[in-house]
């Protein structure tokens, strides 16, 4: 059998780029897909170097709400079964809600960037997913569990009833759809310059363990997921945010 393949998504920065390095680690070939070109080829060529593999990491630059740019991960891919994939492209998508049109671009916006990446990825890769054996994580939000996010939230939702719909469907080739939902995670890009040092405070306040998040504490919940030790775990959410939302 040849070297396993990850695809992740959003893989350029933060908590993709995190799970990148784990997988490299782990012996993966992974490919990273991102909208920004430069981002994702530093990504790729750091990760390369810090694991020692020169060619552990490729870069794939496509906006996964372009349905003809997916052709550009499969030309990656090249044929090779695909043994995870990690959607996590997204993100919170703020604009103009005063007007019945802004609200409605406002909502489009965070559904195809957080939803429809997940989608049209997941689906390209579909035939090529290894089986048995094929992992499909989704990276989902504490938003979806507690609100506050407005259509973030929904959006993120959205990938859990689609996780446990995706995940009978595969079920019967053995391949697993799981969900991570992180809580506050430091060091990423996803608060740009909202973050305040009260707004940090606030959100460590509301752990049970007293500290942020960080990327590679998502890397470790998404590399569980994919290990042979998950191979029973399907169609579930994994909540990792230090306690903030308590699973039920």
């Amino acid at each position: 059998m040849g070297a396993r393949v990850a695809v992740v998504s959003g893989g350029g920065t933060g908590i993709g780029a995190a799970v990148a390095g784990s997988l490299a680690r782990d012996g993966y070939d992974v490919l990273i897909v991102g909208r920004r070109h430069d981002v994702v080829t530093a990504a790729a060529e750091r990760i390369s170097a810090e694991c020692g593999r020169p060619d552990a990491v490729t870069a794939v630059t496509a906006d996964l709400t372009e349905a003809a740019q997916l052709d550009r991960v499969l030309a990656a891919v090249d044929g090779r079964p695909v043994d995870v994939v990690v959607n996590n492209a997204g993100g919170y998508l703020g604009g103009d809600t005063g007007t019945l049109e802004g609200t409605a671009a406002h909502w489009r916006a965070n559904l195809d960037a957080n939803v429809l990446t997940a989608v049209l990825l997941t689906e390209a890769l579909r035939p090529v997913l290894r089986r048995p054996g094929g992992r499909v994580i989704l990276v989902s939000s504490i938003a979806a569990q507690r609100g506050g996010g407005g259509a973030y939230s929904a959006a993120k939702a959205a990938l859990h009833g689609w996780a446990y719909d995706l995940a009978a469907k595969l079920g019967p080739d053995q391949i697993t759809v799981n969900v991570v939902s992180p809580g506050y995670v430091a060091e990423t890009e996803f608060f740009g310059d909202r973050m305040t040092a009260e707004g940090h405070a606030q959100r460590v306040a509301a752990t049970l363990v007293g500290r942020a998040g960080l990327p590679d504490d998502i890397a470790e919940a998404v590399r569980y997921l994919t290990s042979p030790a998950a191979g029973y775990v399907t169609g579930q959410v994994l909540g990792v945010n230090g306690g903030s939302v308590l699973g039920r």
